[in-house]
């Protein structure tokens, strides 16, 4: 059974306490597009939002889970502990950092970070981000910023850059990214903030949007999550075909997993690696124009045909989550 290599990161899904704050800051401050307003299809009480370039093309998704009542994130090991979103150069993060200046927004200084300039920033609930330039980079191509975006196109975010992991046992993370999921180890660096040494591996045409940074912490408790922390990371998957390729092979791998699962704007499988970290394999399609037109995506709640006959039931429950405006 040939596969054929994962493409990149497809997505990454955080957790907040409040969808219309969360809304307010990734499309309002960061300029991303809602491209979908959904519900956690594992629990329709609350909201599934998917923040993206223009059409929500894979590669370029911040997704968010609803729990209202999540209690604060207590950092620790065993966790995703950054996501990266890449734009188109330098130039671009000096932009950033003068909007978060006139925002107020929670931020760092720009710094070289493995040869590229980066920028660290944090939302009001303590999400854990970085602006990284994509002005050297060669790789996975990014996505296309939404035209009317209150963030110059130029300037704007154009996907998902390198995902920071920290655990306590790299060696065995490192085992399956390399001798289950394909990735190849590149050279490392030092961080410069506490000169841990990080670990390098990329999938596919690799670059910034294929890229796993790995960091070694074997003192810290495990992170308790809360709003503010990582759900999960997804990597880029063909098709269904090639998907049902993977779900076979970790079966054969006897690795414990959630099998084939219908997402309807893409099909999925779930595994946690051994530092119990969840990873997600995600297909590039259908994408998120089957239920709604380009123009309008993201401006109503969209559920896939499974959940439509619960629609009035769903709604009763959800806060209503104003996303349409003029």
């Amino acid at each position: 059974m040939t596969i054929k290599p994962l493409k990149g990161i497809h997505h990454v899904s955080a957790i907040t306490a409040n969808a219309l704050d969360n809304y307010t800051f990734y499309t309002k401050v960061l300029g991303l597009r809602l491209v979908k307003k959904t519900v956690n299809q594992d629990d329709t009480s609350v909201y599934h939002l998917f923040y993206a370039d223009e059409r929500g093309n894979p590669g370029t998704d911040l997704t968010f889970l609803e729990i209202p009542r999540a209690g604060r994130t207590y950092p620790g090991t065993n966790s995703i502990t950054a996501t990266s979103l890449r734009v188109s150069d330098d130039h671009a993060l000096q932009y950033w950092k003068d909007r978060f200046e006139h925002l107020h927004v929670d931020h760092d200084d720009i710094q070289v970070v493995n040869g590229r300039s980066s920028l660290s920033f944090r939302d009001k609930e303590g999400q854990r981000l970085v602006l990284v330039s994509d002005e050297n980079n060669s790789g996975v191509s990014g996505g296309k910023p939404w035209e009317k975006s209150p963030v110059p196109v130029e300037n704007g975010i154009i996907g998902l850059g390198p995902v920071e992991l920290t655990v306590s046992r790299p060696e065995r993370t490192a085992n399956i990214l390399t001798d289950l999921m394909g990735f190849r180890e590149l050279a490392g660096y030092v961080r410069q903030t506490d000169q841990k040494k990080v670990r390098v591996f990329e999938t596919g045409e690799g670059g910034t949007g294929a890229e796993i940074h790995l960091i070694e912490d074997n003192e810290s408790s495990r992170e308790r999550p809360g709003r503010g922390s990582v759900h999960h990371v997804a990597f880029r998957v063909e098709d269904e075909e090639e998907l049902n390729k993977w779900v076979q092979l970790l079966k054969e791998s006897h690795l414990p997993n959630s099998g084939f699962v219908e997402r309807y704007y893409f099909r999925s499988l779930y595994f946690r690696e051994p530092n119990g970290i969840l990873f997600e394999l995600a297909t590039d399609g259908p994408g998120f124009e089957g239920d709604e037109d380009f123009e309008h995506l993201g401006e109503n709640l969209a559920l896939p045909p499974y959940f439509e006959p619960q629609r009035n039931e769903i709604e009763a429950k959800l806060k209503p989550l104003i996303t349409n405006e003029s």
